[in-house]
């Protein structure tokens, strides 16, 4: 009777969960193993990998945003020191221009000045020539009178 009973519940057992094992210190002991399940599944690997190509692309970003940034930073700078440069030449130009301005004005004021000494040079000239010959005219007016 024993056996019978045993065959009948060793199915329900199973189902339960449980095993009979026969043990040589006690005939009836019961272990009880519950099956264990992976508890993984294609959705979890596939939330994985995105999470991972999420966070990759996530990098990409950055790094791109950190390249532009550097790229910005160099044409920024690369803008300011041709700015400065021209502000330099542009001095440098105007300097220049002063310089030649100067110059000019000297040279202007060198020739006025030889201008104004050969003009009253060629008057004075000019007035003795007058006076000599107003003097030869009075002369010559006399004698014919």
């Amino acid at each position: 009777m024993a056996s019978l009973a045993m065959t009948i519940t060793l199915p329900k057992v199973r189902q339960a969960g449980s095993v009979v094992v026969r043990n040589r210190w006690n005939s009836r002991v019961f272990v009880h193993c519950t099956p264990r399940y992976c508890q993984t599944s294609a959705r979890d690997e596939g939330s994985d990998a995105a999470d991972k190509a999420v966070e990759a692309v996530k990098q990409g970003v950055n790094a791109t945003v950190q390249g532009g940034q550097e790229l910005k930073d160099k044409a920024a700078s690369a803008a300011e020191d041709m700015t400065q440069k021209t502000k330099e030449v542009a001095g440098k130009v105007s300097e220049t221009v002063q310089d030649i301005t100067e110059k000019a004005k000297q040279t202007v004021q060198g020739a006025w000045g030889s201008v104004k000494e050969t003009v009253a040079g060629k008057t004075e000239e000019a007035k003795e020539c007058v006076k000599d010959n107003a003097e030869t005219v009075k002369r010559n007016m006399n004698t014919k009178n």
